[in-house]
């Protein structure tokens, strides 16, 4: 939905318009993802990847994938199927890089993302019951996946009313879903 205002005006025998377009709020989906600061001998930064599942668990998106994307003759894509969920679900049929979707490992603390209904790579989503899903995978670490439900569309901006969350034990710390109407 977006808003015309026109504005005529007339002057020196002719007439102008001038028309601005004011754009129309979308609906948008924030994940907050912590990656904890973990005390290992030799710690390296976790492969993540951001997805949507309907609520019988069937893939709808691919939302972000974070990877070593620095590694020549694209190395660090070879580690990608250790996040085996998204790997077997949508991963080894994604290009990557992918634009809008792919980027660096990210360094301990939080991290949030936010992503517009009707844009990349979030799409137009139907509404219904879905699952957001982050599972993490890290060399000479361990795997975590963690899978946090929401309704879409969001209903109004009750307070807290369009937030859920879900605690990782070990790869992952807490994983914050946030819905703006």
């Amino acid at each position: 939905m977006r808003r015309l205002l026109s504005v005529s005006m007339t002057g020196l025998g002719g007439l102008a318009a001038v028309s601005f377009a004011a754009p129309a709020m979308a609906a948008e989906i924030s994940v907050k993802v912590e990656i904890p600061r973990l005390s290992v001998a030799e710690y390296h930064r976790p492969y993540v990847a951001i997805w949507l599942e309907r609520a019988d668990q069937s893939p709808v998106q691919t939302l972000s994938v974070w990877y070593d994307v620095k590694l020549k003759n694209a190395e660090g894509t070879k580690w990608l199927k250790d996040m085996r969920q998204w790997w077997r679900k949508a991963g080894r049929d994604l290009q990557m890089p992918a634009d809008g979707i792919s980027g660096a490992t990210r360094a301990p603390g939080e991290h949030t993302v936010t992503f517009t209904d009707g844009k990349a790579p979030l799409g137009k989503l139907p509404a219904g019951e879905y699952q957001l899903v982050v599972e993490a995978a890290r060399e000479v670490g361990g795997r975590e996946l963690l899978r946090v439900p929401f309704a879409w569309p969001p209903e109004g901006a009750k307070s807290g009313a369009n937030s859920a969350q879900a605690k990782g034990q070990h790869e992952l710390g807490a994983v914050t879903v946030s819905l703006k109407p």
